[in-house]
């Protein structure tokens, strides 16, 4: 019972990362790089197994999710660039609860924009937490435009390539030892990752 509820959802969710093609990825990775929390996993991995079955194309998918992250990045780019700190901090504390979005998490985006640089547009995106805000800092800080696009489209691409990547190796025709052992390095890749912050996170 459990197994066909699962596997008829897997079935459901390849056919949607397939009828809403390259521009519903565009549209998809635009949303998941403003202000709005939006899973880009929930679509690039079964999107890569659609890869590995001839239904779509590596290339074509990575530069749509490439592409909508950066516009979905210089959206909060130029907001916090031409409204200000101020404002946006009056935005994000009046309705900012609608996009799971509060002052703290502001405030954290910005602490760490202002502790590691310019640098952190790049390795922002590759944390899920930081993501979504890491534009507003660079914003703030009128981060040259031509480097703010360098950053975010290399850190979404590397993000981007992962994904597509693990879905492609889970849909295509491997063993299940190896499936097994790319969950495992990936599933270890992340819980290193999350003890690192939380040990981070103590020492502050």
């Amino acid at each position: 019972m459990i197994t066909e509820l699962f596997s008829g959802a897997i079935s459901s969710l390849l056919a949607f990362s397939f009828s809403i093609g390259y521009l519903g990825t565009f549209i998809w990775m635009v949303i998941e790089s403003s202000f709005i929390p939006w899973p880009s996993e929930l679509l690039l991995l079964p999107q890569g197994a659609l890869v590995a079955q001839g239904e779509l194309s590596f290339s074509l998918v990575l530069l749509a999710a490439i592409f909508g992250s950066l516009v979905g990045a210089l959206i909060n780019y130029f907001l916090a660039l031409y409204l200000g700190r101020p404002l946006v901090s009056l935005l994000v504390s009046k309705y900012g609860k609608m996009f799971l979005i509060t002052e703290e998490k502001l405030k954290k985006s910005d602490k760490y924009f202002e502790k590691h640089g310019e640098i952190t547009t790049f390795i922002g995106r590759l944390i899920p937490a930081v993501r979504q805000l890491i534009s507003i800092p660079a914003g703030f800080s009128k981060m040259k435009l031509s480097k703010f696009c360098l950053f975010t489209a290399l850190g979404a691409g590397i993000w981007s390539f992962i994904l597509i990547l693990v879905g492609y190796f889970f849909g295509s025709g491997i063993s299940q030892e190896l499936k097994l052992i790319i969950t495992s390095v990936v599933l270890g890749f992340s819980l290193v990752v999350l003890i690192i912050y939380l040990i981070k996170k103590k020492r502050k």
